[in-house]
């Protein structure tokens, strides 16, 4: 197929555009809209600035030439620097399709997907589920915890109340630093270039942390030794071997460390059913927002968390002690 009938097609599939179509662009996820169609160019806007850009018919017929030499795809990170519309607006093209995964565009002769934001959108929709993860669940009960109260003012929050959001803030820390890291051992597996990969929400990059441990200390002593290092020059204080000095002898540790001590927080105990029972009830209120039974069920929902509110208030930490001290 000559390029001109594919000019041609590609200019049928833009006149046909929804108003208001965004499109995403492949490498940096910037998204733009098409404002005018015309026979030699395409105008495009981007949403970053107004910026408005002419994308011209030649350069989406070299590009055309590119892939049609690269049976199995043309690379997207060959592209010059500002051509990443190209490959997005391309894509509309019922015969072109770009491979996020391997940053690819190809030509194919079946069904295809494009850059087009609305198609993306109503595919999420209809797949969102409910995630079996604990972040989830803690981000959840987090987010309505900072709904309900004035965190902009912490000082004036109430113990208890600030306790919750510690509580929260601290599972869902520990939950997302877990999920995170089985996100980045994926990663690994995928990032092949020293370049960073970006997405709507931010980018990433392969990197490599350098960590040193010294071999075995004669062999240490001996290789600086034998390169003209004198093995005073190296040794020093083991701190393990100081303290196990210090349980022999009168010495305290002042003595021989700088100390400093410094205050902190610690979460000491989770209330595991309060929070379940806080969650059913917000996944129920989701659940209820529409229905001729919605309003009943979410004054239920009120008075039932009303009733949990006053039975299972978190303790302040003194009324804690003193109970656990008692029994």
């Amino acid at each position: 197929m000559s390029f001109s009938v594919s000019w041609n097609t590609l200019l049928e599939e833009l006149d046909e555009l929804s108003e208001g179509a965004t499109l995403i662009t492949p490498l940096s996820h910037k998204r733009f809209r098409i404002t005018d169609v015309q026979q030699q160019r395409v105008i495009v806007e981007f949403d970053e600035k107004d910026d408005q850009r002419p994308l011209q018919r030649d350069q989406f017929e070299t590009l055309y030439r590119r892939i049609s030499d690269e049976p199995d795809g043309f690379e997207l990170d060959r592209l010059p620097p500002d051509a990443d519309p190209y490959p997005a607006v391309l894509s509309l093209h019922p015969r072109f399709e770009i491979d996020g995964e391997q940053e690819i565009i190809v030509e194919t002769e079946g069904p295809t997907t494009s850059q087009l934001l609305e198609k993306e959108a109503a595919r999420e929709s209809v797949d969102r589920t409910e995630p079996d993860l604990d972040v989830y669940a803690d981000a959840l009960l987090l987010v309505d915890a900072l709904e309900r109260h004035d965190v902009d003012v912490l000082e004036e929050l109430e113990t208890t109340g600030l306790v919750n959001l510690y509580t929260l803030l601290s599972d869902v820390q520990r939950n997302a630093d877990t999920l995170r890291k089985d996100v980045a051992d994926i990663l690994l597996t995928r990032l092949h270039h020293d370049r960073p990969v970006t997405g709507p929400f931010g980018a990433v990059q392969r990197t490599t942390r350098r960590n040193r441990s010294l071999k075995d200390d004669e062999e240490v002593l001996e290789t600086l030794e034998a390169a003209g290092i004198d093995r005073d020059r190296v040794l020093g204080v083991d701190r393990s071997k100081v303290d196990d000095a210090l349980e022999v002898t009168e010495l305290s540790e002042s003595d021989v460390y700088e100390i400093e001590e410094r205050e902190y927080v610690r979460k000491a105990e989770v209330d595991d059913e309060r929070k379940e029972t806080r969650l059913q009830g917000l996944k129920d209120q989701l659940a209820a927002t529409d229905g001729e039974e919605a309003a009943e069920l979410r004054e239920e929902i009120g008075e039932l968390e009303a009733r949990i509110q006053e039975l299972t208030e978190f303790e302040p930490g003194s009324s804690y002690h003193t109970r656990s001290t008692s029994g």
